[in-house]
Formats: structure tokens, sequence, C-alpha cells
């Protein structure tokens, strides 16, 4: 199967500090200020987000190409809502806002496609828990 690379960097303090992510197509900035206060730019959680969103659509997709359906158009939005416990931030909640434009799909047969979609996305099984090991190294320069 498909093996993705995704690389970030951090340079300063918490607050003072910026960063960086990129993978192909893809490079933008981030800080404290994009991620905890709303200030224009990106944030991991936005990219996780995104993420999930496309991995949705392209699942579905799938379901309905199996049914023997063509999709034109699916626009899933992801919302990402981030809050904070005793440990510190953590994400909430994900909720997918789908909008599906398809010949000959009815309302009851794009739930129950969207349910299936929820549960066996890639990402959406990462984030509900039990499908990736995450192993971390560390070195110092």
């Amino acid at each position: 199967m498909a093996t993705s690379k995704a690389r970030a960097e951090w340079q300063g303090s918490i607050k003072e500090g910026k960063g960086n992510m990129n993978f192909t197509g893809y490079n933008g900035t981030y800080s404290f200020a994009t991620r905890f206060e709303n200030e224009e730019g990106t944030n991991p959680e936005e990219l996780l987000g995104a993420a999930h969103a496309g991995c949705f659509s392209m699942y579905l997709s799938l379901l309905l190409t199996e049914q023997g359906l063509q999709p034109e158009n699916i626009s899933t939005l992801a919302i990402v809502q981030v809050n904070k416990d005793d440990i510190g931030p953590f994400i909430q909640s994900i909720e997918i806002e789908c909008e599906v434009k398809c010949t000959g799909l009815t309302h009851e047969k794009l739930q129950e496609l969207a349910a299936i979609t929820k549960e066996k996305c890639p990402v959406s099984r990462l984030f509900a828990g039990g499908t990736a090991t995450i192993e971390a190294t560390a070195k110092l320069l």
C-alpha cells in the first residue's frame, strides 16, 4: 500500500515562535496565534480536518460507484473542535458535513452510505482509535 510523508519545523518559543508544514503540493506556516487565537494562517487541526474531509469524500465516492452510481460532485466540510482539559489541548470532535450531487441517489441510500463511510474511511478509523501505531524517535542536533 501507499506511504505518505509530511514535514513540520518549528522555530522559537511556543507563543513567539513560528512553524512551517509541508508535503507534496502544500507549504504553509503556522503559529500559536493561527492555532489558538484565530489569526489567519493554518494549524495542525485544520490540516487534519482537510485530510478527513478528503478521505470521507473519496470513500463515499467508492461506495457510490460500487452501487452502480456515478457521483458528479461530493463536497465535504470537516469542522474540528479543539478543547482543553487538565492535560492540555485535545481534539474534542470532528463534525462532517457532506453534500452530494449524484443522479439516481436517494436520501435514504446517501444516509446509509455516509454512515458506512464515517465508520470505514481510513482517517475516520484512525480518529476512532485502534488502527495505527505511533512510534517516535528524537535526536539532539
